[in-house]
């Protein structure tokens, strides 16, 4: 009997142990897409600001 409640031990750890990996690699995957968020406003805020910028340069020229 002990043998069989060791197994049956060892493989809920490692079930929960798959699901822990699981979970942090969401949570990863979260935190990557909320800096591609901010890159990709931070971008468009700087884009607009150069491309006003580069709009007064040719114009001076």
């Amino acid at each position: 009997m002990s043998k069989i409640k060791n197994w049956a031990v060892s493989k809920v750890v490692k079930f929960q142990d798959a699901r822990e990996e699981g979970q942090g690699l969401a949570e990863y995957g979260l935190i990557l897409a909320l800096i591609a968020v901010v890159c990709i406003a931070a971008l468009t805020t700087l884009g607009t600001d150069l491309q006003g910028i580069l709009g007064q340069v040719s114009a001076g020229l």
